[in-house]
């Protein structure tokens, strides 16, 4: 029996007593959820109905709590039900109905965890959104891993998700960014402005290598020469490099064709017709202070230039008109300072800053070696990059570290822990559980150990202590899916793959699965295979979540 299912229980539960007392059904809520008690010694689940219920119907919640207890005591597969001080109601599970828990995990397999909680939710999810002037660096991994677990718990609940990558190939910059290969090929310094590292030389030699005639050209055609071809080049390392890293995006969306398509002329229109631009000093204006911006903004410089941020409205629009409801946008911890005039932004729309447009910011990530931290790659040669973090700790720990940890807290990712094959390395942990399942599974094979038919899946005999730990613990993915969705928390689906690994090691270490020598094959034997592949299942399917591979080897 699932959380899930046991809460609808209650919740019949409760409409017996409502209808054998002659109490007011429409007190009763839709739905009821269960929690796990902190100790367990209090049972398996707890329920609050009766305190929830008990103000509505004038009854006191531990007499309320009494008539539930007792009708839950007829219900199939509990074993007792406890009130416990104000009117808690504390549940245990008979070991058939908990442990056919594993039947139902491993029947579902990779659907295991999946839910519809977000049915209906349309949104877009910017992450990375590098500019191409250089690799990722590591702060732009961290929102590679933890954007991408996100877009998968966001589908696995439900939602309609579009990825997207935001190239910003226009504006100065991008200028910066072409005098800089410009000079490379002349072999003369980078402008005091512009970007340094053996990347830029690189880009340069390969721009020289499809047009060879590039400085025989005037400085102003060579360096637009530079700008288009080292644009590209520079796309397509971003672009490789993240798919490398197992990140691909549905949509890679170009600045320039915003200016292109002229909708940064439609944004402005649009503005002017909620009444939010005005123009002052030659420029043109949007009055972002009527929602609670530090001041207004310029959309559109005395020159005629535009400013980013009347990219930003263009982009923003632009996804609204694909039909995006919510437009989600992961930013660097240097970005604290957009919140207020993007939400402003949405509201000068129309829109409701709250509903359509959410904004998450990730903090600093520092690698380090040997205590200290890494402060440059070879190649960069001011940051570190993507290709620097995976050459240290791979990618799998690359992921898993990412996402370990809430975006807004700073992390120290230490080479030697997360390169350690030891139980302190978290995603070692992890996957050592996904590994042992599945060798057990194989041993299994070889000694004719197989689950048998579902029939006869003796799910009672699950009633060691140890299994039960594991049974709850499995039963809990679902939950812990929905609600790092919902909280773009990926990190708590983290800690919970290894509670997970812990209550495994646990069972592993106090319920024998395989027969020994030549001892007979019994159906306990067979019911901890299940529970043994359930645990298989469990794991994979929240490392995959993660985009974390579930080794059968290690």
């Amino acid at each position: 029996m699932t959380p899930a299912e046991l809460a609808e229980v209650v919740l019949a539960a409760a409409h017996a007593v409502f209808t054998e007392r002659g109490l007011d059904r429409s007190a009763l809520p839709g739905q009821t959820t269960v929690e796990r008690p902190r100790n367990p010694e209090h049972g398996d689940y707890a329920s609050t109905l009766a305190l929830q219920l008990s103000k509505k119907v004038g009854l006191p919640p531990r007499d309320l709590a009494g008539a539930l207890a007792e009708q839950l005591g007829r219900a199939p597969g509990i074993k007792s039900v406890e009130i416990a001080g104000p009117g808690f109601l504390n549940i245990r599970l008979d070991a058939a109905a908990a442990g056919q828990l594993a039947r139902l995990i491993v029947e579902a397999g990779p659907a295991y965890g999946r839910s519809e909680r977000l049915a209906g939710q349309r949104l877009n999810l910017e992450f990375v959104s590098a500019n191409p002037t250089g690799p990722v660096h590591i702060g732009g991994v961290r929102w590679a891993a933890v954007g991408d677990a996100l877009s998968r718990l966001l589908r696995a609940t439900g939602a309609e998700v579009g990825t997207e990558y935001y190239f910003n190939d226009a504006g100065s910059q991008i200028d910066r960014f072409a005098r800089s290969l410009l000079a490379a090929a002349k072999g003369e310094p980078a402008p005091e402005d512009g970007y340094g590292g053996a990347y830029i030389a690189e880009i340069a030699a390969e721009v020289q290598a499809r047009r060879p005639d590039v400085l025989t050209l005037d400085d102003a055609a060579a360096q637009e020469v530079f700008r288009v071809e080292g644009v590209a080049l520079m796309f397509d390392e971003i672009r490789s490099s993240l798919r490398d890293f197992g990140v691909e995006f549905d949509t890679y969306f170009n600045e320039k064709d915003l200016h292109d398509r002229g909708e940064l002329d439609l944004a402005l229109t649009r503005l002017r017709e909620q009444g939010h631009v005005f123009e002052a000093e030659g420029a043109t204006w949007l009055r972002t202070t009527e929602f609670g911006d530090d001041k207004d903004r310029v959309l559109r410089k005395s020159n005629g230039e535009w400013t980013y941020f009347a990219a930003d409205c263009a982009y923003y629009l632009d996804k609204r008109e694909r039909g995006f409801d919510r437009v989600v946008i992961m930013l660097g911890a240097d970005h604290h300072g957009y919140i207020g005039r993007m939400k402003a932004m949405a509201a000068c729309f129309g829109d409701d800053p709250e509903q359509n447009l959410e904004i998450l910011i990730g903090q600093l990530v520092n690698l380090l070696r040997d205590g200290a931290p890494v402060r440059m790659s070879k190649r960069a040669g001011t940051v570190v990059t993507l290709e620097d973090l995976v050459d240290a700790i791979g990618v799998d720990a690359s992921r898993y570290a990412l996402a370990r940890y809430s975006s807004d807290s700073p992390i120290d990712i230490d080479v030697e822990l997360w390169t350690r094959a030891t139980r302190d390395n978290p995603v070692y942990y992890v996957q050592y559980v996904a590994a042992r399942t599945a060798s057990v599974a194989r041993n299994a094979a070889e000694v004719g150990l197989t689950r048998g038919e579902v029939d006869a899946f003796r799910a009672d005999l699950l009633d060691h202590e140890k299994e039960n730990e594991l049974l709850k613990a499995l039963a809990e993915f679902p939950a812990v899916v929905a609600t790092a969705a919902e909280l773009r928390a990926p990190h708590r689906l983290a800690h919970y793959l290894e509670d997970v690994a812990q209550a495994y090691h646990r069972f592993y270490d106090n319920c024998r699965i395989l027969p020994r020598g030549d001892e007979e094959v019994t159906d306990l034997h067979r019911a901890r295979l299940w529970l043994n592949d359930a645990t298989r299942t469990v794991v994979a399917n929240g490392l995959h979540l993660l985009g974390v591979t579930a080794p059968e080897r290690m």
